[in-house]
């Protein structure tokens, strides 16, 4: 969904965040990023165009997230689309109760491996709000209802071919279906600064973007200070005289990418 490739939930960990925090969730989301050695998140030299997934691919983050975070994800789609009011609930009775913000009708180019945009992605975003008795705090942002239109340009896992999906073309019009998930790490001291029912406090007719839910809500600054450690997206098209016909563009600790949308090599593009 975005330079967001992958489309459908963000979850920000808020060690407490400091006083500074959508990337294409393509390349909204054609990047992958997991954690490397030493601790650090490794990403490839991946490259993206424009659309929140863009942002995504910039982002670079020594925080990893939460193994407990991580621990509630037993299905990638599931936790995508699900309500995760119940899922993220504090187990403590003394935490402040799980808020949901959503569903904003939202859109975003979406971007590749190749760093060009391959799609026009639109969707419904949710936010869900966790806020455990130590302060930190976790935003899921989720994807939900995405549909694609494709762009001519290389098939959006064209430059990552780690899988054995070689490269090649998506052609003009072809449709399908999305859905995903970020997860965003706040620093320590961050703060809710706001409950706006809102995409944007403050402002209810501005687009929704990741940037504007997250840096109207709390005192982080994103993309700066508040990035994202993981996500996953799941785009699904049908036949339309495609080769490949699925793609998954996620994180290294989601399984990264695999498969692709992709037309036949030669001929006039549609």
């Amino acid at each position: 969904m975005f330079r967001l490739i992958a489309i459908s939930v963000v979850i920000l960990v808020a060690a407490g965040c400091g006083s500074t925090g959508l990337v294409n969730p393509g390349s909204g989301a054609g990047v992958s990023g997991a954690p490397g050695p030493g601790g650090m998140v490794s990403r490839p030299p991946l490259r993206t165009s424009g659309g929140e997934k863009a942002v995504l691919a910039r982002s670079a983050s020594a925080t990893l997230t939460d193994p407990s975070i991580l621990a509630l994800i037993t299905d990638d789609d599931f936790f995508s689309t699900a309500d995760l009011t119940l899922v993220l609930t504090p187990a403590s009775a003394n935490a402040s109760p799980t808020e949901h913000y959503g569903p904003y009708p939202s859109g975003s180019p979406d971007s590749g491996t190749c760093g060009t945009d391959w799609a026009q992605d639109t969707f419904n975003r949710h936010f869900t709000v966790r806020t455990s008795t130590d302060g930190t705090i976790v935003v899921v942002q989720q994807f939900k209802k995405g549909s694609f239109e494709t762009i001519a340009a290389p098939s959006p896992g064209s430059c990552d071919d780690t899988d054995g999906s070689p490269p090649g073309p998506v052609h003009a019009g072809k449709t399908g279906s999305m859905h995903g998930y970020w997860i965003h790490t706040l620093p320590p001291g961050t703060t809710q600064t706001s409950h706006d029912s809102s995409c944007v406090a403050g402002a209810p007719n501005a687009p929704c973007t990741t940037a504007g839910f997250i840096n109207s809500h709390f005192s982080c600054a994103y993309p700066t200070t508040c990035v994202v450690t993981t996500f996953f997206f799941h785009y699904a098209a049908g036949d339309q005289q495609l080769v490949e016909h699925e793609w998954k563009n996620a994180s290294a600790d989601r399984g990264g990418n695999h498969g692709d949308i992709r037309s036949p090599n030669g001929g006039v593009p549609e």
